[in-house]
């Protein structure tokens, strides 16, 4: 079979492209040049400023051309290309195209870009913009096939644990350049300073912890943030330390979904 081609490298995405190789497909992942993934630790497309990254013991090379990543792909060594708009899907010319950069919002996957289409997340109609949408909101429905119809909105509130919710997240309180002290895996206190922003006019804006508990992940340091952009989360339970490293519960479950739809269009099954 052709590479699969991913649109996205964040957490979810690499859940997704994690589980495709470990069912024997090559995959091709498209990022953009400054990826925005929280959760770095377990996200391919850390290889966009490393050059590569290993999670769960795969590992995604950076590569410069849509010639290179052909020769270089395999089952076992998914590799990386920065392109944003798809360009290099003229040379590749994919039996299947995955749009997992939950952006939630559509930036430009088409249902005409391959004979399978998935758009991970709201942002996509299936059967308009692509073939299948796959399902993201907890609960029920999460990993869901649609074959006609949108994913559920965007609710913004993250899943509840151990009582803690929109708290887990901190979005940024000033525009300017991040300046981390803390790494991911850390334990942080409830309004420790966890990181600080400076604006183009020197101002300093300190960033605290909104809880207390594992650093799950936050943007690199010296990143240019906006104000309100999502920048870093909390996880309260300070046994999960490790799972910072690994590929979470929801990204192992909508990987499965569409897993299935890929071995199934490979076997002539649809709809």
């Amino acid at each position: 079979m052709k590479p699969v081609v991913v649109r996205g490298g964040g957490d979810l995405a690499t859940g997704i492209i994690w589980q495709l190789c470990r069912a024997g497909y090559p995959v091709i992942i498209l990022e953009c040049h400054c990826p925005m993934a929280i959760r770095r630790e377990a996200a391919f497309c850390e290889a966009v400023h490393f050059g590569e990254k290993t999670v769960e013991g795969i590992t995604c090379r950076l590569v410069s051309s849509a010639e290179e990543a052909m020769k270089m792909v395999t089952p076992k060594n998914p590799v990386m290309l920065v392109d944003e708009t798809g360009a290099c899907l003229e040379v590749i010319k994919p039996d299947v195209v995955i749009d997992a950069i939950l952006a939630k919002k559509n930036l430009g996957t088409r249902l005409d870009m391959a004979p399978l289409t998935i758009g991970v997340g709201p942002g996509f109609e299936a059967g308009v913009d692509v073939t299948y949408v796959v399902e993201t909101v907890r609960g029920h429905k999460l990993a869901r096939i649609i074959d006609k119809g949108s994913a559920m909105p965007n609710t913004g509130i993250p899943g509840i644990i151990k009582g803690y919710g929109a708290e887990r997240v901190i979005h940024a309180p000033a525009a300017g350049i991040l300046k981390d002290f803390n790494n991911i895996g850390d334990i942080v206190e409830k309004d420790q300073i966890i990181a600080e922003i400076t604006d183009e006019n020197g101002a300093v804006t300190p960033v605290p912890a909104t809880l207390t508990g594992v650093l799950r992940g936050i943007l690199p340091d010296g990143f240019t943030v906006f104000k309100g952009l999502k920048m870093a989360d909390i996880d309260p339970r300070k046994e999960e330390q490790e799972n910072c490293y690994t590929i979470s519960d929801k990204a192992r479950c909508i990987a499965g979904t569409v897993v299935t739809l890929v071995a199934g269009f490979e076997h002539g099954i649809t709809g």
